[in-house]
């Protein structure tokens, strides 16, 4: 039963993992029907950013984490100023053969810059080891994702519902010709959105190099992790990247600890089931 217990719960805290990831290609693509399959890329930046902030800055890592988020949220107002932007009404094809050949640009400046060698990152000393609860062990570091996890849910679902911000985006992506006239600035409101989404992948990059390890395949890697996630969530969900991600670690992780010969697989099952079900995703709207 403890066995069973801790796979679950080492299976959410990679699901909170998933989910800083990928919530923030589901807020660029459900909410401004972008495709953007650079996304990984912004998580690997994020990646780099903290490692290099951490070895060559001597940042603490708490504050490596805030500066991963800045460095991918910084590159992305620059590109989607001067790339994204033009290709907003464009077709869907255009999108992804753009932003899926910035990976492969990514990954060639990776390699240039830092290797193919995994990456580490020095944990402070109070995130490492593990806390005994009730006879079993958790990962400090676990419990650390899942904590980071819960408030950034907690900060996007208010900034989005309740504030003024919020309300812009939403008005913006109901209708851009109504809500310019109204007199908003919908260029600056997406730029805004998209900086938002491109942070939140560089900080889950940061927080992903003690889990899974860093090198330049990582925006390729996770980005199957990341479209499963918002394809099982739905689009512009909140609620369903939580709750997909949620299921989409805790599959992966016990499928891989209890069935290991088909464990990879079980995600790929999962995914098929549901969207047979919800085609639209468990929380998608048409």
């Amino acid at each position: 039963m403890s066995s069973i217990v801790i796979v679950l719960f080492d299976g959410f805290a990679f699901g909170m993992l998933l989910f800083v990831l990928s919530v923030g290609l589901s807020v660029t693509l459900g909410l401004m029907n972008f495709i953007n399959l650079a996304h990984g890329a912004f998580g690997m930046l994020g990646g780099y950013a903290a490692v290099t902030a951490m070895r060559l800055l001597g940042f603490p890592f708490l504050l490596a984490l805030p500066t991963a988020f800045l460095a991918a949220a910084l590159l992305s107002i620059v590109l989607e100023r001067t790339l994204f932007r033009r290709l907003y009404g464009a077709p869907e094809l255009n999108q992804v053969l753009l932003t899926i050949g910035m990976v492969f640009v990514a990954a060639a400046i990776a390699t240039y810059l830092f290797g193919t060698v995994q990456q580490v990152i020095i944990l402070p000393s109070w995130l490492r080891g593990s806390v005994e609860i009730a006879g079993m062990r958790f990962g400090v570091y676990r419990i650390f994702l899942i904590g980071i996890a819960l408030i950034v849910t907690a900060l996007l679902v208010f900034g989005l519902e309740r504030t003024r911000l919020g309300a812009q985006i939403r008005a913006a992506v109901d209708n851009q010709r109504v809500a310019k006239g109204l007199g908003l600035d919908v260029e600056k409101i997406f730029g805004i959105t998209f900086a938002l989404g491109s942070g939140l992948a560089g900080l889950g990059g940061a927080l992903a190099v003690e889990i899974v390890g860093l090198d330049p395949s990582f925006g390729f890697h996770f980005l199957v992790y990341v479209l499963i996630v918002v394809s099982v969530g739905g689009l512009g969900s909140i609620t369903g990247s939580f709750v997909g991600a949620a299921l989409l670690g805790i599959f992966d992780v016990a499928g891989k600890y209890f069935w290991p010969e088909i464990g990879s697989f079980l995600i790929y099952l999962l995914l098929v089931a549901i969207l047979f079900v919800r085609p639209l995703g468990l929380f998608g709207k048409r």
